[in-house]
This record gives structure tokens, C-alpha cells and sequence, in this order.
């Protein structure tokens, strides 16, 4: 109960300046500077697909020769030479183009997923910190409060000095502990600044453990991992690169135009047409190292989707141990010690043992300590979860 109470007053103080945690992850998705790098790919891609399906620029060429305008051979002649692709060549490297385009989408979702699953296991490092420095300040005044009642006795054998001294000696311990989850805040506060790409200094989150996970419904909306749907457009990439090798084996066209100027002769036009013929293999090797690439990006998906299903039994396992030790914490062991409190609690009040009361008084803060952990674990392993779904809040 005082716990609670000192956290509303926590909370209280700095409720102006709280954030709620899903407006942190949809801020900093327009803010980060990582996801604009993505962004900015993109627009210069969509210049390459322009590019793709565009002629190659035309030749205009100028000769002269030497022999004297008297002579039938002078002239100087203009020609125009414009590269015509094989049929659908452009289209096949705007597939390629396109297929980019693709792959950054899917990057850019990937890197939002991965900022929104970092923002969340931050914002949950920082509930647990939270929550164990508000235990360990009840515990602090508990602990307080018992020292000064033991030493309202006007007479005290050695032991209930030794009692004392255990419980000063506790008291340090405790605030060595509160300063170091101070420290452990403000480090995170600060990660979770850098990762949200702005200033944060009270983050508005509350977690608990509700259902007990089930491996296999997470199993079926893998479909959507970031990760699997970027291999995917890779060899969708690849594929359309294949594609544009095979049909590079067939020679272009180059129509060729050109305008003969006499000085005492009629002048003339030139029509040609040239191709550029294939004929020393290097489209084939090429070709064949396209179907190379294919086949590798087609067994790292394979791989990809192995080691993803691995990580999710992982994290899987995670949030079922700390179901499971939330649960015996909540459902068994605390019950006893708040009995063995309550009556180490009654004790101190008439001058018994203080050492069994603070041994009593410590097993129950480990408790509740663990309790918490166990809580922090879930949620983080379950941001892990939706993070490998794809999922972003």
C-alpha cells in the first residue's frame, strides 16, 4: 500500500511532463534520423526508375574530310546514331528499379519495428527501475521506523544492539541500492532520449503479466517478420535482375542517320541500321552469375525463416518462466511471509529479536524484487514477440 502510494506521488510530481509510450514510438517515427536515411534512398530511387525506362541519350557527330572541294569524296557529313533496346529490355531493368523500391519499403518497416521494439524494452527497463526504487524507499522507511522504535527501549541486552547495528547495516545496503537504480534510470532516460530522437524526461507506462503465452499463435503471424519480408524482396530483386541478364543476350538495335554536305556536288542522306552482337559470352557469365545469387538469397530466406522461428522459441520461453515465477511469487510465497511479516512485524513492537524481523523483512522485499523482474521480463520478452510479428505498437 505505501508503495503504491509513493509511486502515485512519483508519478504525480512529474505528470506534466509524462509521455505515454505510444505517443513516444509515433514521434519518434517521424523524427529519427535513421529511418530518414531510408527515406531519402527512396526518393533517389524513384529517379532510377525514371532513368530505367528511358532511351539511351543520341549520338550527333561531325566529320570533314581533307580532299578538295573539287573532288566528289569532299564532303562533310552530321550523323545521328540512337541505341534502340531489345524488346521489353526497359522494362525488365525498371522491374529492377521497382523491385528496389520494394526492398527499401520493406527496410524502412523493418528499421520502424526495430525502433518501436527498442523504445518499448527501454520504456520497460524504465517501469522496473521505477518500481524497484519505490520498494526500496518503503523499505527504507520501514526499516527506519523500526530502528528508531528498538531504540525507544530504555534497556537493551547486546543482542538487541546487535539487532541494531544489523538493521543500520541493512539501511546502507538499501541506500547503496536506491543509488544505483538512480544512476541505472538516468542512463536509460538518456537511451531512451537518443532512441526517440528528442528529449524525454517521465515516461507514462504500467505493465503486468495477463495471459500465459501460447507458442503457437505466435508461430502463425510470423508471416509478417520484418526480417523474412526482406529476404523475400531480395529475391524478388534477384529475380528480376535474372530476368534482365537473360534478355541482355539479345542485341540492340542502333539506327543511324547521317547528311552528307558537297560544295559542287549534291548532297545526300545515310541510313544504316547496326547491332551489337553477344558473341565472346560475357552476357551468359553474367546470366549465370545472376542464378547464382538467386539460388544463395533463396537459401538465406531459407535460413532466415529457421533462425527467426529459433528466436521466437527463445523469447517464447522467457515470457513463460517469468509467467510461471510471477505466479508462484504472487499465488504462494508471498502469502507465507506476509504471515511471518505480520508476526515479526507484532514482535518488534514488544522488543523481541530484531534479527528475525529484518531477515523476515528482507525475504519479503527479495520477493517482491523478483516479482517485479519477473513482470519487466514478460513485457520485454513479449515486445520481443511483436517485434519479430512485425508489429510497431
Amino acid at each position: 500500500m505505501m508503495r503504491t502510494l509513493l509511486l502515485s506521488l512519483l508519478l504525480l510530481s512529474n505528470g506534466l511532463l509524462a509521455m505515454d509510450l505510444s505517443d513516444i514510438i509515433e514521434e519518434a517515427l517521424q523524427k529519427s534520423p535513421s529511418l530518414e536515411v531510408i527515406q531519402a534512398r527512396l526518393k533517389a530511387n524513384r529517379q532510377n526508375i525514371d532513368i530505367a525506362d528511358q532511351f539511351a541519350n543520341p549520338e550527333l557527330l561531325l566529320s570533314k574530310n581533307t580532299l578538295d572541294s573539287s573532288q566528289a569524296m569532299s564532303q562533310t557529313v552530321l550523323s545521328l546514331k540512337q541505341k534502340i533496346p531489345y524488346f521489353s529490355k526497359r522494362a525488365r531493368k525498371e522491374d529492377v528499379a521497382l523491385a528496389e523500391e520494394n526492398l527499401l519499403k520493406e527496410r524502412l518497416r523493418a528499421a520502424k519495428v526495430k525502433l518501436a521494439g527498442s523504445i518499448k524494452t527501454t520504456a520497460y527497463e524504465i517501469w522496473e527501475l521505477r518500481e524497484l526504487t519505490a520498494v526500496i524507499d518503503e523499505y527504507i522507511m520501514l526499516t527506519k521506523r523500526n530502528i528508531t522504535l528498538y531504540e525507544s527501549y530504555t534497556s537493551m541486552s547486546d543482542n538487541q544492539h546487535m539487532g541494531i547495528m544489523k538493521a543500520e547495516l541493512s539501511l546502507s545496503d538499501l541506500q547503496v541500492q536506491k543509488t544505483l537504480l538512480v544512476s541505472q534510470m538516468a542512463q536509460a532516460y538518456a537511451r531512451l532520449s537518443a532512441l526517440a530522437a528528442f528529449r524525454i524526461k517521465q515516461v507514462d507506462v504500467d505493465l503486468k503479466i495477463t495471459n500465459r503465452p501460447q507458442l503457437q499463435s505466435y508461430k502463425e503471424s510470423l508471416r509478417f517478420n520484418p526480417d523474412i519480408a526482406l529476404q523475400d524482396k531480395e529475391v524478388q530483386k534477384q529475380e528480376a535482375k535474372v530476368e534482365l541478364s537473360n534478355i541482355n543476350n539479345y542485341p540492340d538495335v542502333n539506327l543511324l542517320a547521317a547528311y552528307a554536305y558537297r560544295e559542287k556536288y549534291d548532297n545526300y542522306f545515310n541510313f544504316g541500321v547496326g547491332l551489337s552482337l553477344p558473341i565472346y559470352g560475357t552476357e551468359d557469365a553474367k546470366e549465370e552469375e545472376a542464378r547464382a545469387l538467386l539460388l544463395a538469397k533463396r537459401s538465406q530466406k531459407r535460413d532466415t525463416q529457421l533462425s527467426v522461428n529459433a528466436v521466437l522459441e527463445v523469447y517464447y520461453a522467457q515470457m513463460l518462466a517469468s509467467y510461471n515465477i510471477y505466479h508462484i511469487i504472487q499465488d504462494d510465497a508471498l502469502p507465507q511471509v506476509a504471515h511471518m511479516f505480520e508476526l515479526s512485524n507484532s514482535s518488534i513492537a514488544t522488543g523481541s529479536d530484531l534479527f528475525k524481523y529484518i531477515d523476515v523483512l528482507f525475504q519479503k522485499l527479495d520477493l517482491e524484487k523478483k516479482s517485479i523482474i519477473a513482470t519487466a521480463n514478460y513485457n520485454r520478452a513479449a515486445a520481443k514477440i511483436a517485434e519479430l510479428q512485425g508489429k510497431i505498437k
